[in-house]
């Protein structure tokens, strides 16, 4: 279980990371180690760096694709909540109707 206390890194931090990761031939989990982070959340960064140079595995999504699905979501909920409403009103203004 991780902590609640989630240590966040800037994005420059991030890229850096990858960087030396990519310039030094050391594996992840020796990069991580020396800076002092975890290897997982290292290995997240380097796989969806990767993703975004469009050198990840079959069907990891870009950055920009995981922001767009993101909003997409947002605006299909709202939506579902909006025909909700008006079915509501639709079923409300039927039996007004037949008073």
């Amino acid at each position: 279980m991780g902590s609640k206390y989630t240590k966040r890194y800037s994005e420059e931090f991030k890229r850096d990371t990858i960087a030396l990761v990519d310039s030094s031939g050391k594996t992840v989990t020796a990069v991580a180690r020396e800076l002092g982070i975890s290897s997982e959340s290292l290995r997240g960064w380097y796989r969806q760096a990767k993703a975004d140079r469009g050198e990840g595995r079959p069907g990891d999504l870009t950055t920009q694709e995981r922001e767009e699905l993101e909003r997409l979501r947002k605006q299909n909920a709202e939506q579902a909540k909006t025909i909700e409403v008006l079915r509501k009103a639709a079923v409300f203004f039927a039996k007004e109707s037949n008073r």
